[in-house]
């Protein structure tokens, strides 16, 4: 499905789904720049990645669990996978941990689809469903791994392998909430990028419109 030389980071792929360009400046360019929200990540990340397996009440809970996909050239990092027995196989059940609260774009859904659809290539088994934890409300919330967000993963996954593969970064469609929440805002330039683009889109369709 995919054909980048190097393995594609799960965590690219949430990137992708909320901003195709930021995944771009990350993952081609290697920009970065911490904000508020990505040090508050990364607080909670330091306390939950610390590996281990853990048993308890019918549960093996592994964290910390390294992930891949031949299929759609993944690689990446279980915060926690949850393993029950159920008629004498393993089910697992990915854990992905995050700051804040529950959000209205599918990043962190996505994000934990492309877990489940890693562990269902390694275990052979199938992953129907995981949780996000989410540290500002202290609750787990189920994500079922339905036909429509696992189409939407893979698609993520196909759109970010053309632009990795391609070396081009996307130009910028802006988005006043994301824009304003992402912490690569100042390096990203949105508006002053796109300006020059939103140009040249209307002088072409004025010289296709003029008889």
């Amino acid at each position: 499905m995919t054909g980048t030389a190097e393995p594609i980071p799960i965590s690219a792929v949430q990137h992708a789904v909320y901003c195709l360009r930021q995944a771009a400046l990350i993952h081609l360019e290697q920009l970065w720049e911490d904000n508020r929200f990505t040090a508050e990540g990364d607080v909670l990340h330091a306390v939950t990645d610390k590996g281990g397996r853990r048993s308890g009440r019918g549960v093996r809970r592994v964290s910390s669990l390294p992930l891949s996909s031949a299929r759609l050239n993944l690689t990446g990092t279980a915060d926690l996978v949850e393993f029950t027995t159920t008629d004498d196989a393993e089910r697992a059940f990915p854990v992905e941990y995050k700051r804040g609260k529950p959000k209205l774009h599918r990043a962190d859904e996505v994000q934990l689809c492309a877990q489940a659809l890693c562990l269902e290539e390694m275990t052979g088994q199938p992953v129907p469903e995981g949780a996000l934890f989410y540290a500002q409300t202290k609750r787990r919330v189920t994500v079922p791994f339905d036909t429509d967000l696992r189409s939407l993963t893979e698609t993520t996954v196909d759109d970010l392998s053309r632009v990795l593969n391609s070396g081009i970064t996307p130009p910028p469609t802006p988005h006043r909430a994301r824009c304003r929440a992402c912490s690569l805002l100042e390096l990203c330039r949105p508006d002053t990028v796109a300006r020059p683009v939103r140009a040249w889109r209307d002088a072409s369709l004025d010289r296709l419109l003029k008889p």
